[in-house]
């Protein structure tokens, strides 16, 4: 009976989301001639992306070598990946934050080696196409970069566990060329909380703001995708530069942890940062969101059935998914998305951090790096000026990266924060 009312509602939700779809998008007689006016715009200005992560996508299927799979070939029908030379071209893209993920449940110490190394096939995939990429570590440089015909190529850490609770460790990374941090991932850290992990410090502890200070002193813009919302609060009151959301979309749209709640939408935009809206289907999706909560409860259930026998959970788990299938997260539902930012929070302070090659699905009509375009051209569509789709595109991002610059030149030479967490664990 609870499976039935469940798929009930899901249903109902997905009918009212199509429905709306229907009524409110635009034809693709509309869209095309739309598409060839945001490719002009996007000539004069990088669109610059928040999040990829191509880097992890090549290190799990392909051996960590740029030369495992052509990215010159469209890749689209070959492989799962979402990016490519041909699509990031036909996307319009210009600039590319290129995530150094690695995953929350390494040891600190294996993190820190292996976020080196995530940086490492980032410049190795940069010296494998020089025709197309180039390392950028400022905004003159991506500007620079895209002037030129290539595409801007910057490093965005994932991850504070990656630092071992080292300032040192943390300069480190900004001079091999990190350029942002997400402050956490999916679990808390030592000095500050995660928004999908029980909270240890209510937000950020004094090791923690020393962090975020330290990061101000540098030039790294302070990331806030993935912490809790007590730790968004927290990051915003420290940080003298604006910060930045690299994936995240709105809290009020869809409820799930991982996005921005109204508050501080509110406080992001006084501090003068942005949210650069990601695509990920349970986070822009209630119905997508709701399905994969009601997956995670019926695996859990499934597990306390059947301790000690995984084969038992999974063919009991693909039987649930056969019987409930996931919906699908659409375009609409990531406009709904960046409407609600910049209604909210105002047009100077809303991007796009799409996530790919981070997730196993993504919207319809955003299934690959050439996306962008459609996207912007729905838009347009909806009355967007040529001057927002400017700003959504990379004025804002390149505004908040010349900020945080302007704020670490103005420490000049302070000298490097030497705060230690103590032993113990407990902030100083």
């Amino acid at each position: 009976m609870i499976r039935i009312a469940l798929n009930a509602k899901l249903r109902a939700s997905l009918l009212a989301a199509a429905s709306v779809a229907v009524l409110a998008g635009p034809t693709v007689a509309q869209t095309q001639p739309q598409e060839a006016r945001v490719m002009q715009i996007l000539k004069r200005t990088p669109l610059v992306d928040g999040h990829n992560d191509l880097p992890w996508a090549l290190r799990q299927g392909f051996g960590n070598d740029p030369y495992g799979v052509d990215l010159n070939a469209n890749l689209s029908t070959s492989t799962r990946l979402h990016t490519d030379i041909p699509r990031l071209r036909a996307g319009g893209v210009g600039g590319q934050f290129w995530s150094v993920y690695v995953p929350a449940s390494m040891a600190p110490v294996d993190a820190a080696k292996a976020t080196f190394e995530q940086i490492d096939t980032v410049k190795r995939i940069v010296a494998a196409h020089p025709e197309t990429f180039e390392l950028a570590t400022t905004a003159d440089d991506l500007v620079r970069i895209h002037r030129g015909g290539k595409i801007a190529s910057l490093i965005g850490m994932e991850g504070g566990y990656s630092i071992d609770d080292s300032l040192g460790l943390l300069r480190e990374f900004y001079d091999s060329g990190a350029r942002y941090m997400t402050l956490t991932h999916s679990k808390s850290t030592t000095w500050a909380d995660s928004g999908t992990d029980a909270p240890k410090w209510n937000g950020l502890n004094a090791f923690g703001e020393e962090v975020v200070k330290e990061m101000n002193r540098l030039g790294m813009m302070v990331d806030l995708s993935h912490v809790s919302e007590d730790t968004m609060v927290d990051a915003i009151r420290v940080s003298e530069a604006p910060v930045i959301f690299s994936h995240s979309s709105a809290r009020a749209v869809t409820a799930h942890p991982r996005n921005v709640p109204d508050a501080v939408l509110r406080q992001m935009a006084a501090n003068g940062g942005i949210v650069m809206v990601t695509f990920v289907p349970g986070f822009i999706s209630e119905p997508v969101r709701a399905w994969g909560a009601a997956r995670a409860a019926e695996t859990t259930r499934l597990t306390a059935l059947n301790p000690g026998d995984p084969t038992a959970v999974k063919a009991g788990v693909d039987a649930w998914v056969a019987a409930n299938p996931a919906p699908k997260a659409t375009i609409e539902d990531v406009i709904a998305h960046i409407q609600h930012v910049r209604d909210v929070a105002g047009i100077d302070h809303v991007g796009l951090g799409g996530d790919y090659d981070g997730v196993d699905s993504l919207p319809v009509g955003l299934e690959g790096v050439d996306g962008y375009p459609r996207l912007l051209a729905e838009l347009m569509n909806r009355g967007w000026s040529e001057a927002d789709i400017r700003k959504i595109s990379g004025e804002n991002l390149l505004r908040v990266m010349r900020a945080v610059e302007r704020v670490a030149a103005s420490k000049g030479v302070e000298r490097p924060n030497l705060a230690k967490l103590p032993d113990d664990g407990a902030p100083e």
